[in-house]
């Protein structure tokens, strides 16, 4: 319970700082996520709300990595789970470690930015924070073999490696559009 009560407040006070980023300006430009063993970064004009887990209803017939449809204020969203997509488009994604029930009732759900015109809330592990361009050392371009929706690969201070998705490119894929089995 005090697990569930911790991630409320980090979502109530990342809620309020995308606010203040939103109203500042470029300053801040990422949501930091873990998903699986990655870590990725997401633009934050094309994020939307962040919402604790909530049931998924599943659909018959989709890939294994479209969970299903939830409710999210009063909206059905399509459920994808970001860790299990990413390494069936691309192999050397980091691979998808097992959760159990505990560990998917600490996970969040991130809806994409209602301007992108796609309902969709991805599957997130945990949050990790703002970022800003300042909080990496360095960048690198993508893969050469890397999906078209990958952005540059940043490295912080502590040496951990961040991959930035860029969600509207994600939103258009032909691989993420495609949910049948």
């Amino acid at each position: 319970m005090a697990n569930r009560d911790a991630l409320r407040e980090l979502q109530s006070r990342l809620a309020a700082r995308l606010q203040a980023a939103q109203a500042e300006g470029p300053s801040i430009a990422w949501l930091a996520v873990h998903a699986g063993a990655g870590r990725y970064l997401m633009p934050l004009a094309q994020a939307g709300e962040i919402f604790p887990w909530s049931p998924v209803q599943p659909v018959p017939y989709t890939r294994p990595w479209f969970w299903g449809v939830a409710n999210l204020r009063g909206s059905l969203s399509g459920v994808v789970d970001l860790a299990a997509f990413l390494p069936e488009v691309w192999p050397t994604a980091p691979a998808l470690r097992p959760r159990s029930e505990l560990a998917l009732a600490d996970c969040s759900l991130l809806a994409l930015n209602a301007a992108l015109d796609v309902n969709v809330a991805l599957v997130v592990d945990r949050l990790a924070g703002l970022r800003s361009p300042e909080a990496f050392v360095s960048s690198a371009p993508p893969a050469e073999d890397a999906p078209g929706f990958f952005g540059a690969l940043h490295t912080d201070a502590q040496g951990e490696t961040w991959q930035e998705i860029q969600l509207l490119s994600l939103s258009q894929s032909a691989q993420f559009l495609s949910i049948s089995a």
